[in-house]
């Protein structure tokens, strides 16, 4: 039984799995659950009612595939209003297999710069890394986490993004990034669509 996500980046084909093993194993101890290799598509096809029908249906085809997660970064849209719509379409594509969408904003870093303090000497960054008090409203958390490196490092996306989804501290980002609650609300609504037993959720203490 395999979750399969579509994502958007480079980046986010390696990290995104990392981050649904620890949701999912970690947390909701649903080892029944495993999570297939993303499918990839770009900005832009996130917002084609075509292009979702077809990555969705591709996700269908994959082997034990019992739900799909479409999860992409939101820039400067409204994450409510554009997620509304994607999961329309997403959904009808799904037909009876459990469909969600999750919508990063403004991106996928936004939820690393939720948890700053927790990657003090991880990946280059400095013991002095502090989340800003609404880390959604950076526009740019790749470069706000760059800001956090010594002169001459850089952020690296197809790099770091795995690394740090491995080791942030989740209930940070949760209690203080809301697109990051809703990843983790929609995790759990897909677990239970898929007719598996969860614990208390969102976990305890977060």
């Amino acid at each position: 039984m395999k979750l399969y996500p579509i994502v958007e980046g480079h980046g986010e084909v390696s990290a995104v799995p990392v981050l649904l093993r620890r949701l999912l194993w970690e947390q909701a101890q649903c080892f029944g659950i495993s999570v297939g290799s993303p499918i990839r598509r770009t900005q832009p096809q996130f917002r084609r009612e075509a292009d979702i029908h077809a990555a969705v249906r591709l996700a269908l085809l994959q082997p034990d595939c019992a739900s799909v997660l479409v999860l992409f970064d939101g820039e400067d849209d409204c994450p409510m209003e554009l997620a509304m719509q994607v999961r329309v379409w997403a959904q009808q594509a799904a037909g009876q297999v459990p469909c969600d969408v999750v919508i990063a904003y403004r991106e996928y870093e936004t939820w690393f710069l939720a948890a700053a303090e927790s990657l003090r000497g991880q990946c280059s960054i400095g013991h002095a890394a502090v989340a800003p008090l609404n880390p959604e409203s950076k526009r740019n958390a790749k470069g706000a986490l760059e800001a956090f490196m010594p002169s001459g490092a850089s952020y690296a996306e197809t790099i770091h993004q795995v690394k740090l989804s491995a080791i942030f501290d989740m209930a940070l980002a949760h209690q203080r990034n809301r697109s990051f609650r809703k990843l983790t609300k929609t995790v759990g609504d897909l677990v239970l669509q898929m007719g598996q037993p969860l614990p208390a959720w969102p976990p305890a203490g977060w």
